[in-house]
């Protein structure tokens, strides 16, 4: 039987899915962040099968959303989304260190995973953590400097006035975090890119981009580089994308 159980870890507050036989035995592990303006209890259906091939799974609520959202505004959220991003993934270490004192992690095999802003921030976790042995990163991107100075001229049209030397200094410490010129630091680990070529929020050609660039770091190794896109799809994982993520874990993360 799979359970899902309410937690919080390190005072992050989690869905800790696993089967019940194993849930204090050593698994896999695989933390799934969700996107922008969700929620942890938004990507069960992935914990849920990912739990039946037997990992486990963690599914953390991201500053401002879900249990942690608070009264904060819509404006105000919008403008602390790289903000977020940043803490996500300092909070994945955190998280792993916490499973990892433990003794809940076999052999050190920690995935990582999301969707939208969970894709995103999957991205910058690679950059960050040489420990993640393989990732899945559903509608996002790794271009953190570039993409967050579209934002910045989208909010402008929004009549939205910003502090340009301040926007700059963010974007300037986006660096550390952008997987896109620091791809070496990926090492060949399994990674599984998914896009909707019809997404408007999170443009396609950036994943599309990503993959061309990033395959002459995988000649050794190609079968742990994939590149899934779908026709006439959007801003939403189909289906075959969801059940292409779980299958790719349980080919790389073992």
């Amino acid at each position: 039987m799979i359970t899902i159980k309410q937690e919080h870890v390190a005072s992050i507050p989690v869905l800790h899915i696993a089967q019940e036989q194993d849930r204090l035995a050593q698994l896999p592990l695989v933390f799934f962040i969700h996107g922008y303006t969700s929620a942890k209890e938004h990507n069960l259906h992935y914990a849920y099968l990912l739990a039946e091939k037997g990992y486990r799974v963690i599914l953390p609520d991201v500053v401002y959303h879900g249990e942690r959202e608070g009264s904060i505004d819509y404006k105000t959220r919008e403008l602390k989304f790289w903000e977020m991003v940043v803490q996500s993934i300092k909070e994945i270490g955190v998280l792993k260190e916490e499973f990892e004192r433990k003794s809940l992690i076999l052999d050190g095999l920690v995935g990582m995973a999301g969707t939208s802003m969970g894709g995103i921030i999957t991205y910058g976790a690679l950059a960050k953590y040489p420990w993640i042995k393989a990732a899945a990163s559903l509608m996002g991107t790794p271009y953190y400097q570039h993409f967050a100075n579209e934002q910045i001229k989208a909010l402008s049209k929004q009549g939205i006035r910003l502090d340009e030397q301040e926007i700059q200094m963010q974007i300037n410490a986006l660096a550390e975090y952008d997987l896109s010129v620091q791809m070496d630091s990926l090492k060949q680990r399994p990674l599984f890119i998914w896009h909707g070529e019809e997404d408007n929020v999170v443009p396609y050609p950036y994943s599309k981009k990503f993959y061309e660039q990033v395959q002459a770091l995988y000649q050794t190794k190609r079968e742990n580089l994939a590149f899934m896109s779908e026709k006439s799809v959007d801003h939403k994982v189909s289906r075959s994308g969801i059940q292409s993520t779980v299958e790719w874990f349980d080919k790389k993360l073992v």
